[in-house]
This record gives C-alpha cells, structure tokens and sequence, in this order.
C-alpha cells in the first residue's frame, strides 16, 4: 500500500500493541527482579491463619481501629474465621471503622462506558476481542458529551467513572480528551447547575507518559483493576499473547500513575477467580507497596464479583463467591485497609446492597454500562446483553437509591471538595486516619445534598433528605466546640441558607 509523501501512516492494532508495554517502567519497580506478591508466602500465612484462636482474632479486631494497614498473618487469620459469633464481631467492627473514618456518609457515582473494542482477549469479559455476540463501538466526543450531559443535567450525579476498552481508538489522549469534554458540560437545571465535578477513570494499564496526559486533564482517581492475584489463575484467564497477558505491565500501572503525579489511584479484584482469600491478601499486599514506596495506599477498594455477559462461557469457574462468603470479605477489607474507601456496585442485587453498605463508602446508581446506553431512549432496566460488558443486578433510579439510604440513615454525600482543595494523596490519608477529615466532609455532604434535593429530588425523596440534613445539623452543632468552632458553625449555617437561595458549589 502506498501513502502519501509527509502524511503519517496510521498504525495497524498489531503494531499498537507492540508500542505499549515499557518494559523499563515494570524493572523500576521490582525488588531483586521479583514483585510484591509472593504466592509461597501468602499460601504459607493462609495455612498458619487457620490455627487462629478465637483471643488472637479479638486483638487482631482491636488493632484494626487504630486505622492502620493491617499485617499480612492478621489478615491471613481474619479471613479464615469461621466461628459464627466471631464472624459478627468482625462484622460489628467494620460497620463500627468504617463510621469511625467515614461517618454515615455513602457516596454515588456513575460509571460511563466509551468503548467496547478491546485487544485482550480476558475468558470472563463479554467486551474479549474474539467474542461475536457483542457489538463493537467507540463513542465520539461529542457523544460522550451527550451521554454525560444526560448523567449531569437529568440525573444529577456530580462524578463519573470512566470506562474505556484496551484499544487504540481509546488510547490516553482520546482519554484526556474525553475528560476535558465532560468538564466543559455546565447547563441550568430546575434550580441550579448540572455539571460533573470529578472524572474518575477506569482503564487499561498506561505508560506514564500516557498517565502524565491524563494528570493534566484533570483526572480524579486512576483505577486499575488487578482482576486476580493468582498467578497461575492470572495466566489461564489472560492469554499470553496479549497486552493483558502481562501479569507486571498491569501489577505496576498504579505506581506509574503516581510517578506522573497521580495521587489517588484504585486497586480492585474480580471476586470469582480465585480463592476470595488469597485475593484479600493480595488486595492488602497490593496496598502495602504502594505505602512502601509513595507514602500512601490506595484511594479506593472495589469489591466486584463475576456477573454473566453475552456469549460468554462461565462453567470453568471454580471459586464462585457465595452471598455469605462475599459479605465477610467486605468486613475483612474494611478492617485489613481501613482508610479506603470501598466501593460495592450495581452487580449486586439490592438486597445484598442493603446488607453490605454500612461497611461500605461508596456505589453507583442509575446505572447503564452498555455503550451509549445514556442517551438510548429504553429504560434503565431494559438492559441490552449486546451492547454491555456484564449484566447488572441493580438498576434502579438515583433517585430511588438516594431514598432508600436516606431512610436507613445515610446521608448521601456529592462532595468533591477535596481534590479541589488539595486534600488529597498523602493528606487526605492522614487526614483519614485521624478522623478531621470526617469533620470537613460532614459539613460538604450537608452542603451538596441540600444542593441535589434542590435541583433534582422528587417530592418524596425531597422530603427524606431534608430530615436527614436537619438531623446532620443537630449533630453538627451539638459536637460545638469539640469537633466544630462556633465559626465554622455560623459559616455552615449561612452557607445552606444560600444554597436554598439558589448558590451553588459551596464548600469547606
């Protein structure tokens, strides 16, 4: 084929591909040539854990409100109790850390998918290169646009994730500049301004040349999803051959993110291919060099487990999570990491999200994941296989998920006010662990939930949400002056009166 003389000719998939993985951005991070999981290591902590008596399991629960990092045999033993009754004291703890770092806060998000071509070829995803039964599309900008001006103006999120395929249609400067479309998204709503203040992304391991775009395009967190720890699980479930197969190009992507000046990166396992609790261990191991080496852990744990996605064959799996097993994994989480964030999503059912959510800080609603499925006129639980990476458990409306938590006594929080404040990294961790970062975002949650139920909340919900905010109120002013000084108190006061008077976007 012949090209045109000075005109750049475009590079095939295959050569793409070949231009990705550095292998100098994996040996940097390497210790002697060897990597921060060790299988022998974590098999050998799991067989020592089940020798645990019930008095080492209570120091253990002790020793996790000190909101530390919990250590590899502690964890090793939490997640191999099976005693019922101390099972529930661990359950009772993380409810009990997860208030203590977090308070009734819960935050929503929704995740915005822009492409469903892939290079990889990963046995459990419905979006594998070499599966027909899914159509192929990437979104332009302009309807990436649109499918965000949906999620901002008639929903009312205030942040997304991202999602985008291993493809170089989807590479980091289209990224960058899908974000940068999403920002530029302000437009008048019933009383306010809808806009997306927070682009979280979700996508495949970039060099940090890459990473560095996305940095100065404004990304919130970066998240990379190990999927398993396992390594022989990794290997069968990831071919060779392709970009994923890579178990270190994948293990390291996050401290890349943070050598190119990202400072909230995400770890996430896919629960459902191996053992659930070697993947715990490899989620805290994971947690463990990122503070090693940067000062800090990880921004966020989320907790998926493996859903069904057309023309996918799931009866090779062998360690599906059962509804108990996966409840106690979330406890064991919230103790072994307990200043993260953790995130449950709209795989579940709601039932299973109602029982999980007082461990949990964050989840998803008004959930879509098939591509453009936002600006489709079908209903959100019309879900369309074809177009969608798995089947979701949970489609119901914010709306009615905001109802639901305000009525067991959540407080939903749309607060992006750190990360414009520069409480984030290593501050927001520190601030975490000692609990004042609870104190600046009660008072934001107070301010931006006011601010939704204005501009978006029905009736009803309107209803819920304002004795929520009023109850939020009492407690705020009865830890005057412990928590809170009578100024900070008259600013909070004066700043929701102006929020009902129609200003928007104020915060602490």
């Amino acid at each position: 084929m012949k090209h045109d003389a000075g005109v750049p000719r475009k590079q095939s998939v295959g050569e793409w591909v070949k231009t990705v993985i550095r292998q100098d951005e994996i040996d940097r991070y390497l210790d002697k040539g060897a990597d921060f999981i060790d299988d022998e290591a974590i098999e050998s902590d799991l067989a020592r854990g089940k020798e645990a008596q019930a008095e080492e399991i209570r120091a253990i629960i002790r020793k996790a409100y000190n909101i530390k990092l919990m250590d590899a045999r502690d964890v090793a033993a939490l997640v191999q109790v099976t005693d019922p009754t101390l099972k529930e004291e661990v359950f009772r703890a993380a409810r009990e850390i997860k208030t203590k770092v977090y308070d009734n806060r819960v935050v929503t998000f929704a995740p915005l998918y822009c492409g469903s071509k892939c290079v990889n070829a990963c046995t459990y995803c419905g979006f594998r290169c070499d599966n027909e039964a899914v159509e192929r599309r990437v979104l332009s900008m302009d309807e990436i646009e649109a499918e965000a001006r949906v999620l901002a103006t008639q929903i009312g999120h205030k942040r997304l994730v991202v999602v985008y395929g291993e493809h170089p249609e989807t590479d980091a400067d289209y990224i960058a500049e899908s974000m940068r479309r999403i920002y530029s998204i302000k437009e008048k709503v019933r009383n306010g301004v809808g806009e997306i203040r927070r682009v979280n992304v979700n996508a495949a391991p970039l060099p940090i040349e890459g990473l560095r775009k996305l940095h100065e395009a404004g990304i919130g967190t970066y998240q990379v999803f190990q999927e398993t720890y396992h390594r022989k699980t990794y290997e069968a479930v990831h071919p060779a051959s392709t970009l994923k197969g890579n178990f270190h190009w994948r293990l390291y992507a996050l401290h890349r993110a943070m050598d190119a000046g990202i400072d909230d990166v995400a770890v996430g396992a896919l629960f459902g291919l191996a053992d659930w609790k070697f993947e715990v261990m490899g989620l805290v191991a994971h947690a463990r060099d990122l503070e090693k080496r940067f000062g800090l852990g990880p921004h966020t744990v989320s907790v998926p487990r493996l859903e069904s996605a057309a023309g996918t064959d799931f009866s090779w799996v062998q360690h599906r999570v059962s509804d108990d097993d996966f409840r106690y994994l979330i406890a064991c989480i919230r103790l072994a990491i307990p200043y993260a964030g953790l995130i449950v999503t709209n795989r579940e059912k709601p039932e299973m999200l109602r029982s999980v959510i007082k461990m949990c800080t964050q989840r998803d609603a008004d959930t879509r994941v098939g591509i453009g499925a936002y600006t489709e006129a079908f209903s959100a639980s019309e879900q369309k296989e074809e177009t969608q990476q798995f089947m979701l458990g949970d489609t119901r409306s914010l709306d009615e998920i905001i109802r639901e938590l305000a009525s067991m006594g959540h407080i939903v929080s749309f607060c992006t006010a750190g990360y414009r404040c520069g409480r984030t990294g290593k501050k927001i961790m520190d601030a975490l662990e000692s609990g004042r970062e609870g104190c600046f975002c009660k008072l934001n949650a107070v301010l931006t939930f006011q601010e939704w139920l204005e501009d978006f909340a029905s009736a009803e919900t309107k209803k819920i949400g304002d004795d929520i905010i009023d109850r939020e109120m009492a407690e705020i002013r009865a830890r005057v002056p412990a928590d809170y000084s009578e100024v900070l108190w008259d600013h909070l006061l004066k700043a929701r009166q102006k929020i009902l008077a129609g200003e928007r976007d104020l915060y602490f």
